[in-house]
């Protein structure tokens, strides 16, 4: 696994309005929602999760009298971030108990120059996973600092430390998770997994090994339900020979589609009409140094459903 730079999302600011803003309630949180979900998806993995959480936080904002919150942003920000917290130590202790590796759900967008300037880094999924080796309490602090731009007095506020405590998780947080790299524009990336999925198709290990880095990783997700590789499969050669096995099973069979996973180029595949597989691809200069894979059909039922998150 290669290291790679904290992503970061566009400057945002935490409150949208004085406290007489006229506008009203329900079309102040519609503004903020796809805030909320991003901050929620990225605390916990998960759509649904997500959205369950900002769906709570909506109904908790309802019962607020108009006007009782002076800044209606980072009253949302703190109530989205608590709730999502109480939920991720809880799913946290289920999936202690999860067969096989445990992937976050593939956000997947159409491929194309646009998505890819509209996708933050902070939603690939190696950047997720890499989130998982957090405690929950660092996850908030850090996602709040250094992906959202939110002021460490808030972030105390939300939390329940102080601001110096939170300033000091954030800078265990990112010695842990920042980790600089040589960057691939889009267009490259993509470049190199469409060579790689010419290789595989034709079945010559050697040429899919030279696509593939030395110690590249390949992580398949695919829940208790579906078959998928217990464990992740290391190194150049058993990564090869791996996906080509998979391929060459279902080549006639399976429709292959070109998208973006959460900002990684990707693939959707599909097996008689029902969507089967989401890969996501990472690249670090000319070769692919990990491939995470997604089976698991409760993590594919919002593929091809717009998502609306910052």
């Amino acid at each position: 696994m290669t290291d790679r730079p904290v992503p970061t999302v566009p400057d945002r600011p935490t409150e949208t309005a004085d406290p007489d803003d006229p506008d009203d309630p329900d079309d102040q949180f519609e503004r903020e929602r796809p805030r909320l979900v991003g901050v929620a998806y990225r605390m916990l993995g998960t759509v649904p999760d997500a959205e369950d959480v900002v769906q709570n936080v909506w109904f908790r904002w309802n019962r607020l009298t108009p006007g009782e919150v002076d800044r209606p942003a980072a009253w949302l920000t703190t109530a989205t971030t608590r709730l999502a917290l109480d939920h991720l130590r809880s799913v946290r202790r289920r999936r202690e108990s999860y067969v096989g590796p445990w992937l976050p759900e593939p956000l997947v967008r159409e491929d194309g120059p646009a998505e890819s300037a509209e996708l933050a880094e902070s939603l690939r999924l190696g950047f997720l996973t890499l989130l998982d080796e957090l405690e929950p309490t660092e996850r908030a602090v850090f996602l709040l600092s250094d992906v959202f731009g939110v002021p460490f007095a808030e972030i105390a506020t939300t939390v329940g430390k102080s601001d110096v405590a939170c300033r000091q998780i954030a800078s265990r947080a990112r010695r842990r998770i920042r980790r600089p790299t040589a960057r691939t524009d889009a267009g490259s990336r993509r470049a190199v997994v469409d060579a790689l999925l010419v290789a595989l198709a034709s079945g010559d290990l050697e040429r899919v090994m030279a696509h593939l880095a030395p110690d590249v990783v390949c992580v398949s997700d695919g829940g208790a339900t579906r078959r998928a590789a217990r464990r992740p499969v290391v190194g150049a050669e058993r990564v090869a020979r791996f996906l080509v096995n998979l391929t060459h099973r279902h080549l006639g069979a399976m429709e292959v589609r070109m998208v973006l996973v959460g900002g990684d180029p990707g693939t959707v595949i599909t097996l008689d009409g029902v969507i089967d597989l989401v890969t996501a691809f990472e690249v670090d200069g000319d070769r692919v140094v990990a491939v995470r894979s997604v089976r698991n059909p409760d993590k594919l039922v919002n593929v091809g459903r717009p998502v609306p998150l910052v």
